[in-house]
């Protein structure tokens, strides 16, 4: 089965002070939309602001530290308090290693894997303070479980993310729980600039064991949970979110019955 779980489910997370990085589109709004529709107050930030999104913004570029910590500085300013921190933001475009300037590939490691880190460790100053303490959830990718031809920077730095969230859950316990999910093949509205056209995607999802990619709330419903005290005792955590992965390219090769 693989429907939207049901929105009369309820997380415990009514009145949480949320910060989704990069939350005003794709994988990120279905991050922010899950969790405001579970009472959180919502903080979404990027470098610009999208029109109409419904969730509070701020400008923030998380390679620039000293932003990300105005960013952190302002809304416990405003809010009173920072319980969650969603570390979504990040991207590459598709470009071959060997035509990848070492300018490109330092600037996609910064956003992917460091812009990351600072986000984390000004958040966590807040939450060692906080009586509740805080959580902290990065969003990783099977990219840095894979190869990844023509985003090689984009792979390691998702690797990467998920070493900062095994460290992290390690050195700020027991406050602050750190886990990540790992994203699989997602269709948003850009999903054609990585996957083409309609044809090519309901290709691609029949490749997909749950017969779909995913929808940006599936990630958000993933994080939430990680989030929520329903997860009290989760940290150092990868939940991989991708609808069974992709199977093994000589499945559609070999004459094998694999069903039997």
């Amino acid at each position: 089965m693989t429907d939207a779980p049901d929105s009369a489910i309820n997380l415990a997370l009514t009145g949480r002070v949320v910060l989704v990085t990069g939350g005003v589109r794709g994988v990120g709004a279905g991050i922010s939309t899950v969790f405001a529709d579970q009472g959180a107050v919502v903080v979404t930030c990027a470098r610009r602001a999208v029109e109409g999104s419904p969730f509070e913004f701020r400008p923030c570029d998380i390679r620039d530290d000293d932003a990300v910590a105005a960013l952190i500085a302002g809304i416990v300013a405003d809010h009173g308090q920072l319980d969650v921190v969603v570390n979504n933001a990040g991207g590459s475009p598709y470009v071959p290693a060997a035509e990848a300037s070492a300018k490109f590939s330092r600037k996609i490691v910064e956003l992917n894997l460091l812009g990351a880190l600072s986000v984390a460790t000004h958040a966590n100053a807040v939450m060692q303070q906080q009586d509740s303490g805080g959580s902290i959830v990065n969003i990783s990718s099977v990219s840095g479980r894979r190869p990844t031809p023509g985003t090689v920077a984009y792979g390691a730095a998702k690797a990467g993310i998920e070493n900062i969230t095994s460290t992290l859950a390690v050195e700020w316990a027991p406050k602050v729980r750190v886990n990540s999910v790992v994203v699989g093949m997602v269709e948003t509205e850009q999903a054609d600039l990585f996957y083409g056209d309609a044809d090519s995607i309901a290709a691609i999802s029949r490749n997909v064991p749950l017969g779909r990619l995913a929808r940006p709330e599936d990630i958000g419903w993933a994080t939430a949970f990680l989030a929520s005290p329903a997860a009290s005792y989760i940290s150092g955590a990868s939940l991989e979110v991708h609808g069974g992965g992709e199977p093994p390219h000589y499945l559609s090769t070999t004459t094998a019955d694999i069903k039997k």
